[in-house]
């Protein structure tokens, strides 16, 4: 009887996962770091530039920091590490292309790359929301999963993934050109926060008055979303409300562990100190909030039909 063919597939990021080092190290994940360029100066995330560095020099940084792409060159060295450690398939998946041209470049450097298969992800999602997919495809594929199973297994999370996110400060918005300074002196006037969603590559926002309200509301959107599978927490320089967050969480999906990590510098520049993401893969999709109430309510509607006398089974269908 001949051999089985072992495959060893490589989860192959980039430094936006906002995945904890343990965690990119024990599933061996390899991570390209993006650019962060801040005050005139160019640096490798979480390589020249630690997050806790990043943070301290940001109220300072005059202008903004910016992020760039790795090049094409850094992901074929990349894939050339994974081949050279024996992997004979890659899953390169990436930030949104809504938000990056990351994966733009990874397609572009895995169509040049011809020693093995890559398959290059769209992940729809950013910080711990790719994250986490990247982590699903990483146990599958140390577990001996083929290129396509590791790809199909991601790729039917993806719609299951959420990342959700309360701003402390618009500043960071503002100085960054994507809130006038009149919206900005409005909504700091009336003590607005903004909450920020993102699933399979869509973006939403909410506004919410007060701190508090906000948090809350954070926490409504978790319990709205049904049963998670996996969970991050991700902060930008706030450990202290990330624990606090971790301890809520935990009541709503106690049978999850949530991983804990600092937001990358590119997402960080944008939305200021004190922010707090929760990302999440749930165990199904569940019904829109609205959609959920309604059925209750047609339910509702149908029981009390069956008791008025006269109505024939057929007109308690139509009349429900």
């Amino acid at each position: 009887m001949p051999l089985k063919f072992m495959e060893k597939i490589i989860i192959v990021t980039d430094s936006t996962c906002d995945l904890p080092e343990a965690d990119v190290i024990s599933n061996n994940i390899y991570v390209i770091p993006c650019y962060i360029n801040m005050n005139g100066q160019s640096f490798l995330d979480g390589v020249e530039l630690s997050r806790e560095e990043f943070f301290q020099q940001l109220p300072a940084s005059n202008p903004l920091p910016t992020t760039s792409a790795p090049g094409m060159g850094t992901f074929i060295e990349t894939y050339q590490r994974a081949v050279d450690a024996g992997a004979t398939g890659i899953i390169s998946i990436h930030i949104s292309q809504s938000l990056s041209n990351i994966a733009n470049v990874a397609q572009i450097a895995a169509d040049n790359f011809t020693t093995i298969p890559v398959k290059v992800i769209d992940s729809g999602q950013l910080s711990m929301g790719l994250g986490l997919l990247a982590l699903v495809g990483a146990k599958l594929a140390n577990d001996g999963a083929d290129l396509d199973t590791v790809a199909n297994a991601i790729l039917e999370k993806k719609p299951l993934t959420n990342a959700f996110a309360k701003l402390d400060t618009l500043e960071y918005l503002r100085r960054g050109g994507r809130l006038s300074a009149a919206q900005h002196g409005i909504v700091s006037l009336l003590d607005i926060k903004p909450i920020t969603k993102m699933n399979n590559g869509n973006s939403g926002l909410e506004m919410v008055r007060t701190r508090r309200k906000a948090y809350q509301r954070l926490l409504e959107i978790a319990k709205e979303l049904g049963p998670a599978e996996m969970v991050g927490i991700i902060h930008a320089n706030a450990p202290e409300l990330a624990d606090h967050v971790k301890n809520d969480i935990q009541l709503i999906w106690p049978n999850v562990t949530p991983l804990i990590s600092m937001v990358t510098p590119a997402i960080g520049a944008h939305v200021g100190p004190g922010t707090v993401c929760i990302a999440s893969i749930q165990e199904y999709i569940q019904k829109p909030l609205l959609e959920s109430r309604l059925d209750q309510i047609k339910n509702r509607v149908k029981e009390a039909v069956a008791h008025i006398p006269g109505f024939s089974s057929n007109e308690k269908e139509s009349n429900s």
